[in-house]
């Protein structure tokens, strides 16, 4: 192990959330407005991963008043407080990166 992968293992999670790409997640992120934090959720799905280690991310895309959005997350940020699985994707995807729903609408916004 090189003096890089030390240092990260320090400030990675103990035990990170288990989810895979298509999930649909409910990320609960710290957010601080002014003086005070509090935690705000954002319930999407899971369209890629990113990178290893410690500076591991994922995205998670949402439909809000029929524009899309998407939000990359840290996986080991301290900021991330939890990351739960509301439930699994209706079909498989048989991608690893799932850019395609970008194009989509409706329905057929979700696999």
């Amino acid at each position: 192990m090189n003096i890089v992968q030390t240092v990260e293992k320090k400030h990675m999670k103990a035990e990170a959330p288990s989810f895979k790409v298509g999930d649909f997640v409910r990320v609960e992120y710290m957010i601080r407005e002014g003086e005070e934090e509090r935690i705000q959720p954002f319930i999407g799905q899971v369209i890629r991963f990113a990178g290893a280690g410690i500076r591991k991310t994922f995205t998670v895309r949402r439909i809000v008043q029929n524009e899309g959005v998407e939000r990359t997350f840290p996986l080991h940020s301290p900021r991330v407080v939890n990351v739960k699985v509301e439930r699994g994707p209706n079909r498989r995807p048989r991608r690893a990166k799932l850019y395609f729903l970008r194009g989509r609408g409706g329905k057929a916004a979700a696999l």
